[in-house]
């Protein structure tokens, strides 16, 4: 037995139960009005969002608007429930596998499946840079966690995502340096009354779908209460130019699949700068650097390695 989702499609049955004991803990009868509407034969068939599909000649922030109309019809997903379980210590491939689900099953998502999904609509787009970016905002006593996918084409920044807030997601790959990108969402949190109080840099992602590599969530931690203005304006730059550094001259990451044989864990771990291998006490004040373990294992648990 499976159940469908709005585009008629299966859907694993965990994942509507998690659903349906969710509903029945707010309403009592839920699970019967909601067996009762899909029963219903009369009811208007809902429109699946179309995955965008590019002419070579398209540009690539054209590109980029049609990725974010997409992840927008999607919807944000307000049911309190999440229907696609996301770890981020999978290897990149998993994940894309999962953004695959996504497309076809056509669920509302949340801020991180909103970054999968960006990563995997924009892997064929090779000369942009892609990289996560978190923040910690605070308001009322309560802190809240939002996450975006930062984007660097031509040496301009944006983002992709998906937000409650519509000025919390889409960025236009306009802003000229990657400070600027990230005090216009600090700008943003202000006018929502939230305090930005921490912010968290990834490193660029491969656009090797199969590749066995982790993301990096956490290159760069920076802690506002820690950092004057000026100080956490160079951090931002520092970590622009930890990347540009990594990718060197190429059009994008490299990608850890070419050299598995040497080495199974990411060889771009292997390679940190010598300031990220230095323990936490010899670290700078200023910011905070997520030390490499070039030993880790990636967790291949759940899926096969293509060949």
């Amino acid at each position: 037995p499976f159940f469908v989702n709005r585009g008629g499609l299966p859907v694993d049955e965990p994942t509507w139960e998690r659903m349906w004991r969710h509903v029945g803990r707010i309403h009592p009868e839920g699970e019967m009005v909601a067996q009762r509407i899909r029963g219903a034969a009369d009811l208007p068939k809902i429109p699946i969002p179309s995955v965008p599909v590019f002419q070579p000649s398209t540009p690539i922030p054209e590109r980029l608007e049609a990725v974010q109309r997409y992840i927008r019809e999607l919807q944000y997903n307000h049911t309190g429930t999440q229907f696609f379980e996301i770890k981020k210590s999978r290897p990149l491939t998993g994940l894309m596998d999962l953004a695959k689900e996504m497309t076809k099953e056509a669920l509302p998502i949340k801020c991180l499946e909103a970054v999968i999904l960006g990563i995997y609509l924009t892997n064929n787009m090779t000369t942009l840079d892609r990289f996560p970016i978190s923040f910690k905002t605070h308001f009322s006593g309560n802190y809240f966690r939002h996450i975006v996918l930062g984007v660097n084409f031509g040496g301009r920044y944006g983002a992709l995502g998906i937000s409650r807030r519509e000025e919390l997601m889409y960025k236009a790959p306009v802003f000229r340096t990657l400070s600027e990108l990230i005090f216009d969402f600090e700008e943003a949190y202000r006018r929502c009354w939230h305090t930005l109080k921490k912010v968290k840099l990834g490193h660029c992602v491969s656009h090797d779908p199969h590749s066995v590599e982790q993301i990096e969530w956490k290159h760069s931690i920076l802690d506002l209460d820690k950092l004057t203005r000026e100080d956490f304006r160079k951090e931002l730059e520092r970590h622009a130019r930890d990347m540009r550094l990594k990718i060197g001259k190429g059009t994008g990451p490299p990608s850890p699949t070419k050299d598995r044989k040497k080495d199974v864990s990411s060889p771009q771990r292997g390679q940190a700068s010598p300031h990220r291998r230095n323990s936490r006490g010899d670290r700078r004040p200023s910011g905070e650097k997520k030390p490499a373990d070039s030993k880790a294992m990636p967790d291949l648990n759940g899926y096969q390695i293509r060949v």
